[in-house]
């Protein structure tokens, strides 16, 4: 059965598909109507042509601009600075974050190949020298490479007086309990820690 393989490891090759997952959803997909199977493809086939990264901001969109760029509403003085534009979805469906966005394209991973130079940083500086923007929050994920990135990014505006750069809180999840957390968990909630 040539074809179920070749589908499984086509499947396989998706963030976050094993072996088992490929071969569920290939049988799945077997037991699916064709017209169904006909329209997944042709969404798939047709994505790239149909996103792209917004030109202000990174995100993806359908649109010249995204909609977090064309939105008047948006708070134009606070600019959160995210890796991927999934990201970007993460945060405004908190309903916490009413800003505007910049994404990266990844975090700085020297390991990984992947220097300053393969990122969006020019683009970055260039919004927030032509902007108004009096806070720029840094929300690259809680690891190595984000740690990394985030502390690249505070030092391109080591001398940007003028602005508030903060990072998001890490630390313990609501509903956590202590003994379950890991170390690097713990530590980073003792060194965030607020006061009461």
């Amino acid at each position: 059965m040539e074809a179920i393989e070749e589908l499984q490891a086509l499947l396989k090759k998706l963030p976050g598909m094993g072996g088992k997952s490929a071969m569920r959803l290939s049988y799945h997909l077997i037991r699916t109507d064709s017209s169904y199977n006909k329209a997944l493809g042709d969404a798939i086939a047709t994505i790239k042509d149909k996103i792209h990264p917004c030109p202000i901001c990174g995100c993806y969109t359908e649109h010249d601009i995204c909609s977090y760029c064309s939105d008047p509403a948006r708070d134009r003085s606070i600019l959160c600075i995210v890796e991927e534009p999934q990201d970007v979805l993460s945060i405004a469906s908190s309903g916490a974050y009413n800003g505007l966005f910049h994404v990266l394209g990844g975090a700085i991973n020297p390991l990984g190949g992947i220097g300053p130079d393969k990122l969006s940083f020019p683009s970055m500086m260039k919004r927030i020298g032509e902007g108004g923007f009096r806070e720029i929050i840094i929300a690259t994920n809680p690891t190595e490479e984000g740690d990394t990135t985030a502390l690249y990014i505070r030092h391109l505006l080591k001398d940007r007086d003028d602005l508030t750069i903060t990072r998001l809180a890490s630390g313990l999840p609501i509903g956590g309990e202590l003994g379950y957390a890991d170390r690097l968990t713990l530590a980073r909630s003792l060194r965030g820690r607020i006061r009461l």
